[in-house]
């Protein structure tokens, strides 16, 4: 029998406003500056937050650990730019709703995002775009979570931690290298589709996702197929006959799969909706937005689509 310290482990590091709606003391901080926070959140701290974009993704992470039965370990550790006292607060409204978390880091305004390497995080979600990009930079997948003016963060309610957890990928970028989208940018998308054609048998390099997509399949490996608690989807902008390639690369990484959809450029939005996804991940923040209309999503400023 195996050990316990073989099971796979998963390790996902969030911020504080990616987990919880912290618009208005936000709010606070950009119009009135630090000490009128500092006031308004001690003054709140009995204040139950309310559940922010990724709260139900964080639910259905947790629980995976009863899901399989303590065969996985799943740890979601909580990084914020509050000091202690401001985070109080936070800490609250965790024990409040009953989410297992236990560590935490609270930074007094520094970035947090060094300790996602220190903790060998596997993920790292954050609202703020420049703790993302140094996370990426330090070998850690990360996305800032989209915020879309309009839409509503998940109430409790609507939150069923019994729901499969389904996790949705764009490819170039995120779960590969951006080798293939350079040569779409720079010479168009007949050649784009030639040259991946021609290279259908050479697997694409490893995007900054492909770590984390490695631990949902070993969780998944657990189960037999079709019977685990994580779904998860490829989709991209990818049509026929740039397809190959990509499967082949799943295929010499020993990853499967559950659904990959190749629109061949169609709006990847009302396909996520369908999917029901949990969190949507793609280095192209028009593709994010429209995402986020509908489903959670997180923006991986990676690769020459982010390049200025």
């Amino acid at each position: 029998m195996d050990s316990i310290e073989d099971r796979p482990t998963l390790v996902v590091a969030i911020s504080s406003r990616a987990l919880f709606d912290l618009d208005e003391s936000h709010r606070v901080f950009e119009e009135q500056g630090v000490a009128a926070y500092h006031r308004y959140q001690i003054e709140h701290e009995d204040d139950i937050l309310q559940p922010g974009v990724a709260f139900t993704l964080v639910r259905k992470l947790l629980n995976l650990n009863a899901l399989f039965e303590g065969r996985v370990k799943v740890e979601v550790v909580l990084l914020s730019r509050n000091s202690a006292d401001t985070g109080l607060r936070v800490f609250n409204s965790i024990g409040h709703h009953g989410l297992e978390i236990t560590r935490a880091a609270f930074t007094s305004g520094r970035s947090p995002f060094e300790y996602a390497s220190v903790l060998n995080a596997h993920l790292f979600l954050s609202a703020d775009s420049e703790d993302v990009s140094r996370a990426l930079n330090a070998g850690v997948a990360a996305a800032t979570i989209a915020s879309v003016a309009g839409s509503s963060p998940p109430t409790e309610a609507s939150v069923d931690s019994a729901d499969q957890l389904r996790i949705a990928f764009d490819g170039d970028a995120v779960l590969f290298s951006d080798e293939a989208e350079r040569v779409y940018r720079k010479q168009g998308l007949e050649a784009f589709e030639a040259s991946e054609k021609a290279a259908a048998r050479r697997p694409l390099e490893a995007g900054p996702f492909r770590r984390f997509l490695e631990v949902l399949h070993q969780m998944q490996s657990l189960m037999p197929e079709g019977t685990s608690p994580i779904r998860t989807a490829l989709v991209t902008a990818r049509g026929a006959p740039a397809h190959e390639r990509v499967i082949r690369t799943l295929r010499t990484w020993g990853i499967r799969i559950d659904e990959a959809l190749f629109l061949g450029g169609m709006d990847k939005s009302a396909f996520l909706k369908a999917f029901q996804a949990d969190i949507f991940f793609d280095d192209q923040t028009h593709h994010v937005e429209s995402a986020a209309q509908f489903v959670p999503a997180g923006h991986v400023p990676h690769g020459v689509a982010n390049k200025s």
